[in-house]
């Protein structure tokens, strides 16, 4: 089974919940697809080595060959290369690598190399963990989250931390997943993009539920939503001074707090309970 934890905003407490829902489980793999600022091994301190990298296939122009007619430049969605008399440019830090422009050429003036934009390490005690790691200053996460979720086991449980937000890293990352932990906080801004974050599970037809993290620091209204939408709440996490203390110092509260790893446990079963 595979598990996303996300949210519609950061700082909600998504990579809290996913590292500890791994902690409670056995046979369990934790993916960080978070790749632009991947912090779930902060609360693990894992040694971690490299088992990988992502690339994307990026244009490289013949100036001999290239007789500027501008077909490339016209047809590229992202307007990563601009002809002008004399010279087509490509601006690498735009491209998709989507390879249309190689396909429409018609002098045959452009040609790919892959251009490496980040990197997956691993790292294991008992649970497998994963991350990828996005390279400074590259903007295209995307292929790196797909090539992370190629190692993919699905002989263990695994949980997905995923981007926060709802564009296109998120739908990268939730694509595929048999349930998605949707965590929020009970504000207006927290209530706002958990809307949001419902829209795209219904859209993408993924089974959902949320947990509520510092519970009793704002109002009701995101219960009451989730009341009024038949939305479950799977766990009320509290505004608790030790858990705070313990995220401080990088430590998973379930580890200090053996009551909850049962809580986490349980939200398991009620989730498998609902996949059968």
């Amino acid at each position: 089974m595979i598990i996303a934890v996300a949210s519609g905003k950061g700082g909600t407490g998504k990579t809290t919940v996913a590292v500890n829902l791994a902690i409670s489980l056995e046979n369990v793999q934790l993916l960080d697809c978070d790749v632009e600022e991947p912090n779930s091994n902060l609360f693990l301190n894992l040694k971690l080595e490299r088992v990988g990298d992502a690339s994307i296939p990026v244009p490289v122009i013949d100036p001999e060959k290239c007789t500027h007619c501008g077909i490339c430049s016209k047809i590229c969605e992202y307007n990563a290369i601009a002809s002008i008399p004399g010279k087509t440019m490509v601006f690498r830090e735009l491209c998709h690598g989507c390879g249309l422009c190689q396909m429409a050429c018609p002098e045959g003036a452009i040609s790919e190399e892959e251009e490496v934009i980040g990197v997956i390490e691993k790292g294991s005690n008992n649970i497998e963990f994963l991350r990828g790691l996005l390279n400074i200053g590259e903007t295209m996460s995307t292929p790196l989250i797909k090539k992370l979720k190629e190692r993919v086991d699905k002989e263990k449980t695994v949980i997905l931390d995923v981007p926060p937000g709802a564009a296109c890293p998120v739908i990268e990352a939730l694509s595929g997943v048999d349930y998605c932990i949707l965590v929020t906080e009970p504000t207006p801004f927290g209530l706002y993009d958990l809307k949001i974050a419902v829209e795209l599970c219904r859209d993408m037809k993924i089974p959902f539920g949320v947990i509520i993290n510092r519970d009793n620091i704002g109002n009701h209204e995101t219960r009451e939503f989730c009341n009024q939408e038949n939305i479950p709440i799977l766990l009320r996490i509290p505004q608790d001074r030790r858990i705070a203390e313990l995220y401080s110092n990088g430590i998973p509260f379930v580890n200090e707090m053996p009551e909850w790893k049962e809580r986490f446990r349980e939200i398991f079963e009620i989730i498998k309970n609902e996949k059968l």
